[in-house]
């Protein structure tokens, strides 16, 4: 008795086993009761891989420009470097004298520092 009882579990399983192959096989499982019975989850599954795509697509967008960003602060930063180098050579005092002679506007440096003229009454 109990072999026949295991013998009809397994023609069972086996029986279930081939009709969901059989049913996959035709087409049954996605047939339009299917589609209207899980067309909430459905529509759902397609908003959620549609709002993630989005989402990639904007991100990927703003790392490209962040990455822009970043190379173009890069060369303002050098660029205001050697600005920097070449407004500190022309202040030095000794490059100043060089260019008032080169362009002979008689200028002369003084050598001691201004002072203060005051009134005593």
């Amino acid at each position: 008795m109990a072999a026949r009882k295991s013998t009809k579990k397994k023609e069972s399983s086996k029986a279930k086993h081939n009709n969901i192959l059989r049913d996959t096989r035709y087409g049954r499982w996605l047939s339009i009761s299917f589609f209207r019975q899980n067309a909430w989850i459905m529509l759902m599954l397609l908003v959620t891989i549609l709002a993630l795509m989005g989402l990639r697509y904007q991100t990927k967008t703003k790392m490209a420009t962040i990455k822009q960003l970043n190379s173009d602060l890069r060369k303002t930063e050098s660029r205001m470097l050697r600005e920097k180098a070449e407004y500190m050579t022309l202040i030095r005092e000794s490059e100043m004298r060089r260019l008032v002679t080169e362009k002979g506007l008689g200028l002369v440096f003084q050598e001691q520092p201004p002072f203060e003229i005051t009134d005593d009454k």
